[in-house]
């Protein structure tokens, strides 16, 4: 969740909260984002000039489309930059810049709270806050293709759930201390689970088969690995095990047809992979709270 005072990606101007980028720009991303202190946003961004104005968290923009030039003016200093798709704006908090677009583009725009950076960086050992200086226009794959893999599961409303976006999230923050902080932060490397792809796969196949007597063979199989290898790298990589994983999906699907359906108890413990309403009603109870039930009636009343 955003602060409460934040629904928007917003800068300081004149002393006032404002959007970064106009409301009339913005292309639609769900506000409801599964993490706590990040946004992200796409805009089409027109030739516009963006009057002077501060940072006070850490900003990234990926050029999606469009290869006009944009002129910035920031800390006495003065440029045109040449860009193009896949180009990264990256700046800290506490930059104070204005900003002069040349032309069209499409733009995913991401914001982390100054805090949430420091946090992590301190968990991997960091005595100081982290320090960077803003970067215009850059080119960095691995963090292109991390925000490009957010905003594609935004634009689709998370099917993948929290897990997903926390694990873009840590990655983003990686590679942002990894590569970017003045004093280099040591990041340790992976040392095991499953490579993005192959956990993505592992996350969509669950995802599509959530009615399905859904077993590890299965997954595993289409991962091209032995149910016990996938088992222990795909905890390796999420600290969940399959199992857990595929639980709390279906607790987030059976919540959505609770919600907004009229299907019996027994319909909706069918749709999400279970034999019997008594099992789906045991097993909502337990990690929800209470049992399904009540939990639509408290829903549809709040």
């Amino acid at each position: 969740m955003a602060r409460p005072d934040q629904k928007r990606i917003s800068v300081l101007r004149e002393n006032k909260l404002v959007p970064l980028l106009p409301i009339g720009t913005d292309l639609g991303i769900t506000r409801e984002q599964p993490w706590e202190g990040l946004l992200l946003e796409r805009h089409l961004v027109k030739a516009a000039e963006i009057p002077e104005h501060e940072h006070r968290d850490f900003c990234i923009h990926l050029q999606l489309s469009g290869a006009a030039d944009f002129e910035w003016w920031s800390g006495g200093k003065h440029r045109i930059e040449k860009t193009e798709p896949g180009i990264l704006i990256v700046l800290p908090p506490g930059t104070s810049d204005r900003l002069l677009w040349r032309g069209e583009s499409n733009r995913l725009v991401l914001s982390i709270q100054s805090d949430q950076l420091s946090s992590f960086a301190a968990d991997l050992g960091c005595v100081r806050v982290p320090e960077f200086n803003a970067k215009w226009a850059v080119r960095d794959h691995g963090l292109r293709h991390l925000i490009t893999e957010m905003g594609r599961e935004a634009q689709a409303d998370w099917p993948l759930g929290r897990l997903y976006a926390d694990l873009l999230r840590i990655g983003i923050q990686s590679q942002l201390l990894r590569k970017y902080a003045l004093e280099r932060v040591h990041v340790p490397e992976s040392t095991g689970g499953l490579i993005m792809p192959r956990l993505r796969r592992a996350l969509e196949y669950i995802t599509e088969n959530l009615e399905s007597d859904l077993r590890l063979e299965n997954i595993a199989r289409e991962l091209h690995l032995s149910p016990f290898h996938f088992a222990r790298e795909f905890r390796n990589s999420t600290g969940q095990t399959p199992y857990q994983y595929l639980l709390d999906q279906r607790m987030e699907k059976a919540k959505t047809l609770l919600r907004i359906g009229r299907d019996s108890i027994q319909e909706i413990a069918l749709d999400c992979g279970f034999s019997s309403t008594v099992n789906f009603t045991r097993t909502f109870r337990q990690r929800v709270g209470e049992p399904p039930g009540v939990w639509r009636d408290r829903a549809k009343h709040s």
